[in-house]
């Protein structure tokens, strides 16, 4: 059966390509095609163990059956919507464009909110005593979307807030640009903050974004926050 398979980050590197499709047996479970790669590739074995596997723009478990025609996407750590609709309370995009933090803040503003906390992730200067030139932000787009939406949605749940907007930029990003955009507004500001660094904590562990950072002598992949248990390919090894 054919299998389509996505490859993002540094593994677009390591394996010298973004996408393609492999044959497997009937049955064939995800974890197959870990050990494919391991075969084919020899820098990827070693890297097997830190990687998530999504199936068909969902996180998946190794045992998970593959059909014919499912899409798999291998994800390195991840480095860290949709338009309102006007019954969302927030906003969850991915844009190319300079965000426009003002614009966003006051789309989720309402007269009974007593907060509204933003971060506002901004391009530095430099990386461990590197001068950085630039970033180049990419994403697994159509599942990154949904993590956002989902962190989005939860976070109104777990932390009571009225509503949470998060965009995120991706292309080339000058210094001093935003990358990530966070907004959360909620009565009261304990439970904002709270939401607010929860969202961001979660999203620079879960959505599929990676960050390659230019520097004057040369360019890498930002190492990315090991997944959580549930997500990373550990159970994979042989």
């Amino acid at each position: 059966m054919k299998i389509g398979v996505l490859f993002f980050g540094i593994l677009k590197d390591v394996v010298g390509r973004s996408a393609e499709t492999v044959d497997l047996p009937e049955g064939a479970r995800a974890r197959e095609v870990l050990f494919y790669y391991a075969r084919e590739v020899p820098q990827f074995e070693a890297m097997a163990p830190s990687l998530a596997i999504s199936v068909n723009q969902e996180y998946s478990g190794a045992d998970r059956v593959l059909r014919e025609g499912d899409e798999v996407g291998l994800l390195p750590p991840v480095s860290g919507g949709a338009a309102e609709d006007g019954e969302v309370p927030g906003e969850v995009r991915i844009v190319r464009e300079r965000i426009d933090t003002e614009a966003v803040v006051g789309r989720l503003q309402r007269p009974e909110d007593g907060a509204a906390v933003i971060f506002d992730g901004v391009v530095r200067d430099n990386t461990r005593g590197r001068r950085t030139l630039y970033l180049h932000y990419e994403a697994y787009e159509a599942m990154a979307l949904k993590q956002m939406e989902s962190l989005a949605a939860e976070a109104r749940t777990r932390f009571g807030v009225r509503g949470a907007s998060i965009v995120h930029r991706l292309g080339r990003l000058e210094i001093g640009e935003t990358s990530v955009l966070i907004v959360v507004a909620a009565a009261h500001r304990d439970a904002a903050f709270d939401a607010c660094r929860w969202i961001i904590d979660t999203l620079k562990k879960t959505v599929p974004i990676w960050k390659k950072e230019y520097f004057e002598d040369g360019a890498v992949w930002a190492a990315g926050e090991p997944f959580p248990k549930k997500f990373d390919g550990s159970e994979t090894q042989r």
